[in-house]
């Protein structure tokens, strides 16, 4: 595709229709297009749960929640094609002059890419292995499914032509959220500069979830390793979770969990010594500003996809049936059978790499 097709593009959308994860993946590809279309008005259509990244994202102009057809796995959205045809008409009333449609290995760029034809954009990019005539004005060739997700992103702007200056994730926290997630953390005692450990023990799917008990386990561990705060994180429908990891725990760590919109949570995670989680969004928000993580990484998908690429270290078991793709584990959850002493284990190398030092450490226990 030639560059020069960007010369009078004026109004970008952007489509990501997946979940919080994704769209953090997203960001250096949008640094990356913001910087080749200074002056262009980029939208970013995302799903519910992706559209809170967007605050966090300084080169969108305007975030679009969309809960598209085509994302719905679990077959919940009723027929109604009255809706499909709305966001066409959504898309037509924005006069967007481009899409670029991104996607993970296994889904298709051409629904969207459909829609964004009848809705009159020109421009139309997206990579996929399969064939769909003039869906897609502008096909790239689809990379190789083991391909990081992040490098998958910034191969469609190489295609259309423009420049990537970094490759690294990037977020940026509004002054509010920090100041929310400051006072909270203060609210429990926890001061600026005061060493803590974040553990995020949900995902999207159960069968990427680590075992509640034997988090539990690792929380006890640690605190009696460490004497570190440790700050459990998740969404409110996580509440239960982590009072399960807390309570089974028998030690005070900080349930923030409900406490907290996205940007806060980012917050929180931007001012933590490390952070526990399994493959979830939490772990693309560590990598954004450079936080060491222990990542409980089930069989689901390959490591080299979805794995953060800052100071990390990747828990799983090797299985026959990774990776399976689903939701929930058909077998025993083997990839996740991992001993709390290991993944305490991991943590402390990870703290002493940081020059992190512990309570106990200072008082020489």
């Amino acid at each position: 595709m030639r560059c020069d097709a960007w010369y009078n593009v004026q109004r970008v959308l952007v489509v990501r229709l997946d979940n919080l994860g994704d769209v953090v993946m997203l960001s250096p590809a949008l640094r990356s297009l913001r910087s080749a279309l200074p002056d262009a008005s980029i939208t970013l259509m995302a799903s519910p749960a992706g559209v809170q990244v967007a605050p966090m994202l300084p080169w969108v102009d305007r975030a679009w929640s969309v809960e598209a057809l085509w994302q719905d796995a679990s077959h919940r959205m009723p027929l109604d094609p009255e809706r499909e045809l709305l966001l066409v008409e959504g898309i037509r009333e924005r006069r967007f002059d481009a899409a670029l449609i991104f996607t993970s290995f296994s889904q298709s760029p051409h629904p969207a890419a459909y829609a964004c034809y009848l809705a009159g954009v020109p421009l139309r990019v997206g990579q996929s292995k399969e064939f769909a005539g003039g869906v897609l004005s502008h096909a790239a060739p689809s990379l190789p499914d083991g391909v990081c997700q992040v490098d998958r992103n910034l191969h469609l702007l190489e295609h259309a032509g423009i420049e990537i200056d970094r490759r690294q994730l990037e977020l940026t926290i509004p002054a509010d959220a920090a100041a929310q997630a400051d006072a909270l953390l203060a609210s429990h005692g926890i001061s600026h500069g005061q060493p803590f450990v974040a553990l995020a023990p949900g995902a999207s799917c159960a069968a990427r979830r680590y075992d509640a008990l034997r988090y539990a386990e690792v929380v006890r561990r640690l605190q009696e390793a460490t004497a570190l705060p440790v700050v459990l994180l998740g969404s409110a429908k996580e509440r239960a979770l982590t009072a399960l990891v807390r309570q089974a725990s028998e030690i005070d760590a900080i349930d923030l969990a409900g406490e907290t919109g996205v940007c806060e949570l980012a917050a929180v995670i931007a001012r933590s010594s490390l952070v526990i989680a399994n493959n979830s969004g939490s772990i693309h928000i560590a990598s954004a500003f450079g936080r060491p993580a222990v990542v409980m990484y089930s069989g689901t998908d390959y490591e080299t996809q979805w794995a953060p690429k800052t100071p990390s270290v990747v828990l799983r078991r090797p299985t026959h049936c990774s990776p399976c793709y689903g939701f929930v584990c058909a077998q025993s959850m083997e990839c996740l059978d991992i001993a709390p002493s290991e993944v305490v284990a991991a943590a402390l190398d990870l703290l002493a790499a940081a020059g992190v030092t512990t309570p106990r450490e200072r008082i020489g226990v």
